[in-house]
């Protein structure tokens, strides 16, 4: 994140902080894969106000295990976004079994680890380092409550008032996380729809990303 300088008390500094686990399967429900190659900074530009001021775009998600197709693409789609400014955290997906009640079968699957612990903190720190004065959650994860609890009790102890807006990404929605922010709102097809990379993504130090055909 940026260093968060307020030169203009009239404008708002906003962070935003993404749940790429959350964002993924709600673009999934909305358009399949063709809304997947995402840019992150553009949409955040197009939900700010105009005395907003982005100061930074973090994306949390967690690395693909056992498909390598998918695996790949992943890779090329954090490069392109990292390339264009936006941090990408990454967590982990952890091996579980799980064990059928009725038949007693067991199966393997992967539940995300870390990256909604990595997003509580990275928000909680920027607001105590001063860093922004408007949190903008995409998520529709109630469990990022309790960090607007604390970012409430930070503020109580230092005085002052930092805004919580919740993004819910397509067919999401929380009413806890509605009753605990200041405000919410829908991410609407039309931002998703304009705020898509170019097919070709070429970064600053000469690299080349293609937006994956699977994703057409």
């Amino acid at each position: 994140m940026a260093v968060g300088d307020k030169p203009n008390p009239g404008i708002e500094r906003v962070g935003v902080y993404v749940d790429g686990f959350n964002l993924y399967y709600g673009l999934r429900e909305l358009g399949r894969r063709r809304h997947l190659w995402l840019d992150l900074r553009a949409m955040a530009m197009r939900i700010l106000r105009p005395h907003q001021r982005l100061v930074g775009v973090r994306y949390f998600t967690a690395t693909i295990r056992n498909d390598p197709p998918a695996i790949a693409r992943q890779e090329v789609y954090l490069a392109a976004t990292e390339s264009l400014g936006v941090e990408v955290v990454l967590g982990r997906y952890q091996e579980q079994l799980v064990r059928c009640r009725n038949c007693g079968a067991t199966r393997r699957t992967y539940a995300e680890k870390q990256s909604d612990v990595a997003l509580a903190g990275a928000m909680l720190e920027d607001v105590a380092n001063d860093q922004v004065d408007v949190v903008m959650l995409v998520s529709a994860d109630s469990d990022l409550c309790a960090a607007i609890h604390a970012i409430r009790r930070m503020d109580d102890r230092r005085g002052r008032k930092t805004r919580v807006v919740t993004v819910f990404p397509p067919g999401r929605r929380s009413d806890r996380l509605r009753q605990d922010s200041d405000a919410w709102f829908p991410l609407g097809e039309a931002v998703i729809r304009q705020s898509q990379l170019p097919a070709i993504v070429r970064a600053s130090d000469g690299a080349v990303y293609h937006r994956p055909p699977y994703w057409n």
